[in-house]
């Protein structure tokens, strides 16, 4: 749980991975840092912006494109093979923490991770059956690490 409150003591978030498809989780997950009033940039280098129906979000590329990146944690919902180029980025300018989501990551995505940042979630544990995942921990996550939250529209 300590990495899970170390990433959410960031001031801004980020998602690689946001898609305009209601249907994957880069939609469902910006959705929900939306949904708890939280500051999200997400990440879609196809895409000029993600439109939730309450709010259209400008898109950055990567995360070189971040306005704060040392500022920033970063959940990832892309395929393992563009994960790695993904934290390979976010390494190089300085996100301190990322969030894995199931099915993000393999063994070569995972020793990188964790040999180059401050926080990293991902694998075994949660609350759900399929390991740490912002949609299922991100609330319990936002109390332990103190975060006020609010609830918004979608």
């Amino acid at each position: 749980m300590e990495a899970v409150k170390r990433f959410f003591s960031s001031p801004r978030f980020a998602v690689a991975g946001a898609s305009n498809d209601a249907n994957k989780f880069g939609y469902k997950l910006l959705a929900w840092y939306h949904q708890h009033s939280l500051p999200v940039t997400p990440l879609n280098p196809r895409s000029p912006q993600i439109s939730l129906p309450s709010k259209d979000y400008a898109t950055v590329a990567s995360p070189s494109a971040l306005p704060s990146p040392t500022q920033t944690s970063l959940s990832v919902v892309t395929p393992p093979a563009v994960s790695l180029s993904v934290l390979q980025e976010a390494h190089s300018v300085g996100i301190p923490a990322v969030w894995l989501q199931p099915g993000t990551f393999d063994d070569a995505v995972l020793q990188f991770a964790r040999k180059h940042f401050e926080a990293v979630i991902a694998g075994d544990g949660g609350r759900g059956g399929e390991g740490w995942c912002v949609l299922v921990d991100g609330e319990a996550g936002l109390d332990a690490a103190g975060v006020q939250w609010g609830a918004q529209k979608l």
